[in-house]
């Protein structure tokens, strides 16, 4: 069974072009760095690499698997991987780079890993303005999922002695560019065909939203989209899941993991922080399987463990 990494040695380094080289080739690794936005520091991770964004949640001990803001370096990096209406639009031509995340229909070509979205069909998404953050994106050359830089339930980070006292040990590398010039985390706008909902006030206000995309924003309303900062009923298969099977039953297509292999694994050698990476995915794929029902092997509930079993606890209890 896996085993709780060791604690990391944690530096913080000065912003400069040595120190951007050195979380650039981080990333690029698969590791976590945490890096100043205009609104909060930002624990950044190669958003197309599943793994690297699974050590997100293991880091900020993160109790389940919400949605996670997607930074890019420009617009047209964003194109690659949301649907932009005429709304959208305008909206990124008036507010980016800064701080307002744009809720979006994902591309189905999208490059990112399935646990940013949680398994949703839209994707939250942003280009951020601070120098620090756009150095390192163009340097790594990947977009970054980048929740804020603190344990899970937190104070939000402003500065790079916040991130340490919260994550010390948990990360290699914090890039310490000062204070944050917001120090609260971006306005998140969900668009629709007809109407714009404001899923978390931020930086940006409603009015300004509206003076621009000329439609009238509202407070959330139950509706199917989710993002990060809510409450969110995230994705579950449409087929009954049986939690903590030792084997299938003859109707049921088994996720395994460990020494129980299943007609699909989340990590055949018990690793948690790979077992993340793939849930979503082997949700997906036994939902498309031919048999009626989903089981899942038993995972042990510890660290990043404690975020699976949250998950699947709520996906279970919602057939």
């Amino acid at each position: 069974m896996a085993t709780p990494n060791p604690p990391m040695q944690t530096a913080i380094k000065p912003f400069n072009d040595a120190v951007i080289a050195d979380a650039a080739a981080r990333i690029v690794a698969g590791e976590c760095v945490a890096v100043p936005t205009e609104t909060v520091y930002g624990l950044a991770a190669d958003a197309t690499n599943g793994e690297a964004v699974a050590r997100i949640y293991a880091a900020k001990g993160r109790p389940s698997f919400n949605p996670l803001i997607v930074h890019v370096a420009t617009l047209e990096a964003a194109k690659q991987i949301a649907t932009f209406s005429e709304a959208a639009e305008k909206l990124a031509a008036a507010f980016w780079p800064g701080p307002v995340t744009l809720v979006l229909p994902e591309r189905i070509d999208s490059p990112i890993a399935s646990l940013v979205t949680a398994g949703l069909d839209t994707i939250a998404i942003r280009v951020p303005a601070h120098q620090a953050m756009q150095a390192l994106l163009k340097a790594s050359g990947r977009p970054f999922a980048a929740p804020s830089a603190n344990a899970s339930g937190r104070i939000s980070p402003s500065c790079a002695t916040h991130v340490l006292k919260s994550l010390e040990g948990k990360i290699g590398l914090i890039v310490d560019a000062g204070p944050t010039s917001h120090g609260l985390e971006s306005t998140i706008v969900a668009l629709t065909e007809s109407s714009i909902h404001i899923l978390r006030p931020g930086p940006v206000s409603a009015d300004q939203i509206e003076a621009v995309a000329d439609v009238s924003a509202s407070p959330r309303e139950e509706t199917t989209i989710d993002a990060p900062g809510q409450l969110a009923s995230h994705y579950a298969p449409s087929k009954p899941l049986r939690l903590n099977a030792a084997k299938a039953m003859a109707d049921e297509w088994l996720i395994g993991f460990d020494e129980i292999s299943g007609d699909a694994t989340l990590s055949p050698s018990g690793n948690l922080v790979e077992a993340a990476a793939q849930l979503f995915a082997r949700l997906h794929e036994a939902e498309a399987s031919d048999k009626p029902r989903i089981a899942i092997a038993p995972l042990p509930a510890t660290g990043i463990g404690a975020a699976i079993a949250d998950r699947l606890a709520r996906a279970a209890h919602s057939n």
